[in-house]
């Protein structure tokens, strides 16, 4: 699955560093490249609900994001508008939903959900080794009071010529007001996958066609679909869901692209190690904070924020292209992440 238009947009240089960040506020969006090529781009228009990285590519141009709602591809379910590139957020924050909001709500629901408004794009740093942007983001309710404030830090990469690097360093601060993350099963960092690395299925679905036009199907063609879960306690397939673990590689194959797909919980996040709630129709999600939900009720979190405290939530996702990687090179990228944001020595 090569560049698309969406994927066009994001535009190439001549790499005068190797992670070159290019911020563009008229169309709001910052360009991520690496040896002057297409990775991401995080953008934030006034009609999304939250910003988010999108598309996300691998080092030979794939897209492992779906395409939907913002450039759909034929084939590709129409489920979930608001599963769009990575995004961080969450189900249940003092009441409101923050999760499902999108496009597709009713105006007359719009009070029980949450926004995500960017506020600032604080820094853009590229360089050789890593490329750095700092965001500042407001959570607000329906009425824009500002329940949390968010600052991240997305840290990329590129260590070797197949493998890129996506590091995402939240702080959650609450406001004037305690700040209840009450255990919900729709959180909290989340990733809407091409639908060739979705798990095989035999449930009807509906997909686009070539004009994006939706399609209901009862019998779904698997040709291509290649997906499969693995995670750090050795749970494989859509058993990982409800389960908890350090990291789950997704594995799969993109038109002969042998692709692994790694998001990794970092030890000093809350709720660590965290739930997962990794879906087979493509959905991939860490949700540190649902814990009565995936344990069946015999355990609780209700994580609260006091007025002026605040939280880090720190997570990394790695693209790689070419053979799997072993379960010990797994461990050791992620034994140097623990490293990298350890704040306790």
């Amino acid at each position: 699955m090569q560049e698309n238009s969406a994927m066009a947009d994001i535009g190439s240089l001549p790499p005068d560093k190797k992670i070159q960040l290019v911020d563009n506020p008229a169309e709001k969006r910052v360009n991520v490249l690496i040896d002057g090529l297409p990775f991401t781009s995080l953008i934030y228009p006034d009609d999304m609900q939250k910003p988010v990285l999108y598309p996300i590519l691998t080092a030979k141009g794939t897209a492992v994001t779906r395409g939907f709602p913002l450039d759909p591809r034929p084939g590709e379910r129409v489920d979930h508008p608001h599963h769009v590139g990575l995004w961080f957020n969450y189900g249940d924050v003092n009441g409101l939903d923050f999760w499902n909001n999108s496009y597709a709500i009713p105006e007359k629901d719009r009070d029980k959900y949450g926004t995500i408004v960017e506020k600032e794009i604080a820094e853009t740093e590229s360089g050789d080794e890593t490329g750095t942007l700092v965001v500042n983001s407001n959570w607000n309710d329906a009425k824009g009071k500002i329940l949390l404030k968010e600052q991240t830090t997305f840290v990329f990469s590129a260590p070797d010529a197949d493998t890129r690097i996506i590091d995402r360093v939240a702080r959650l601060t609450a406001q004037k007001d305690e700040v209840l993350f009450k255990d919900n099963k729709e959180g909290m960092i989340g990733m809407r996958l091409a639908r060739e690395l979705e798990h095989p299925s035999d449930e009807p679905a509906v997909f686009t066609d070539a004009q994006g036009n939706p399609t209901e199907v009862t019998s779904m063609d698997n040709k291509g679909i290649s997906g499969v879960y693995h995670s750090s306690e050795g749970v494989e397939g859509e058993a990982v869901w409800g389960t908890q673990a350090r990291w789950v590689n997704l594995t799969g194959e993109v038109d002969g692209e042998k692709i692994n797909l790694i998001m990794m919980d970092h030890p000093e996040n809350v709720g660590f190690p965290t739930y997962w709630h990794a879906r087979g129709y493509g959905l991939f999600a860490a949700n540190p904070l649902g814990r009565s939900i995936f344990s069946g009720g015999k355990e609780q979190l209700n994580f609260i924020l006091s007025p002026n405290e605040s939280t880090t939530f720190r997570y990394r996702i790695i693209v790689h292209s070419g053979e799997n990687l072993s379960n010990e090179k797994i461990e050791e990228l992620y034994n140097s992440f623990a490293k990298d944001y350890n704040t306790v020595n």
